[in-house]
């Protein structure tokens, strides 16, 4: 895959985080949200395919003992769902499964990410997924549509976050380009421009992009 995709699309996700940063700047000690908290970080969530590739651009630049007991984790949770779910197999690619159950994945989930410390702090902090990076605010375009109304319920206790324009970003504009990366992507990868190619963070720690077939 050429480096620039990758390149590009880190250059979007640092988009949304001094976005998120200047949210911090316009509410203050209204967003509880930071660098080092991890209440968020349990159970599966589904990421893109070329969030899985930035990942484990991050992961590499770990140690290896520290790699080895994050794959160890990973392989734990990967043959947990392949007991549920006999057909995922690489490249663990959801959308690919006979059913979509994994869209229902349970909210109670405790399992902490296999990419945090015993400290609670992400391994790779500056690789992480786009939905970390999203989460915890509403994500409401500049022109007022909501891609998301949810946020933490840490934060915004005493206003509301949908009411502070402030706090809008140009989503639309992002998505769209987010989108065309992962086109890109998915041509490289497989020939074809896919969309809808995703994964779980502990698997995608173990998907080979030199064979992802």
């Amino acid at each position: 895959m050429p480096k620039t995709i990758l390149d590009q699309y880190q250059t979007l996700l640092q988009s949304l985080d001094h976005w998120f940063s200047d949210c911090i700047t316009v509410a203050g000690d209204q967003i509880t949200c930071h660098k080092g908290c991890s209440s968020c970080c349990r159970g599966l969530f589904e990421i893109s395919l070329l969030d899985a590739r930035l990942l484990q651009q991050g992961f590499d630049r770990l140690d290896a003992a520290t790699r080895e007991l994050i794959l160890v984790k990973a392989r734990t949770r990967v043959t947990e769902l392949q007991t549920a779910w006999p057909g995922f197999q690489p490249p663990y690619i959801l959308n690919r499964l006979p059913h979509d159950n994994w869209q229902e994945m349970p909210e109670d989930d405790p399992t902490p990410c296999p990419l945090l410390s015993g400290a609670g702090h992400c391994l790779i902090y500056s690789h992480r997924p786009m939905c970390c990076r999203l989460h915890g605010l509403p994500n409401i375009d500049l022109s007022g549509e909501s891609f998301s109304d949810d946020y933490c319920t840490l934060n915004f206790s005493a206003s509301d976050p949908l009411q502070i324009p402030e706090l809008r970003f140009p989503f639309r504009v992002t998505f769209t380009r987010e989108f065309d990366l992962l086109a890109r992507f998915a041509r490289v990868q497989f020939g074809t421009p896919e969309l809808e190619l995703d994964t779980f963070i502990p698997c995608a720690l173990l998907i080979d992009f030199d064979s992802p077939d």
